[in-house]
């Protein structure tokens, strides 16, 4: 019950965002991307100013950033390590208490450029699917909105 709750609580924060479906989803995918980087501290920021740069909801990226938060940050940090560890060939002994940029930098600057490569490849496919069902539930969402009628009750032209 309580996930349906939020399921919810997240709609009603899409409904409100202002702009195309494009330009939401486009915050949204910035958003979810950022939040699987190994930032967490910067999350929101990064997200923000990636939004403005590439002209997307700053709104949309500032909801999306939510995917990290203290219940899933070390399962991401820990995938994003492995990926990382595995594409760049690096082998270092990875704790999930390290659940901060300031405590990862502690692992050593190995340890970190595996965080961030693994970080950005893994975040990519969720981006891209963020970018795809945000867009179609804006204009799904929007699509439901009752026309605007005038006093009498007759559709407003």
């Amino acid at each position: 019950m309580k996930f349906k709750r939020k399921i919810n609580k997240f709609v009603e924060h899409v409904k409100k965002l202002k702009g195309d479906p494009n330009f939401i989803a486009a915050g949204m995918a910035i958003g979810i991307f950022v939040g699987i980087t190994p930032t967490f501290p910067f999350h929101t920021i990064l997200a923000i100013g990636l939004a403005y740069i590439l002209r997307a909801s700053k709104a949309a990226a500032a909801i999306g950033v939510w995917i990290g938060n203290p219940l899933t940050i070390p399962f991401i940090y820990m995938g994003s390590y492995k990926t990382g560890a595995l594409i760049l060939g690096t082998s270092i002994p990875f704790d999930t208490k390290y659940t901060t940029f300031t405590e990862l930098t502690k692992l050593g600057l190995d340890a970190t450029i595996a965080l961030f490569t693994g970080g950005a490849i893994i975040g990519i496919l969720p981006a891209v699917a963020a970018y795809f069902i945000t867009r179609r539930l804006v204009k799904k969402l929007r699509s439901r909105r009752r026309p605007l009628t005038n006093n009498q009750g007759n559709p407003a032209s």
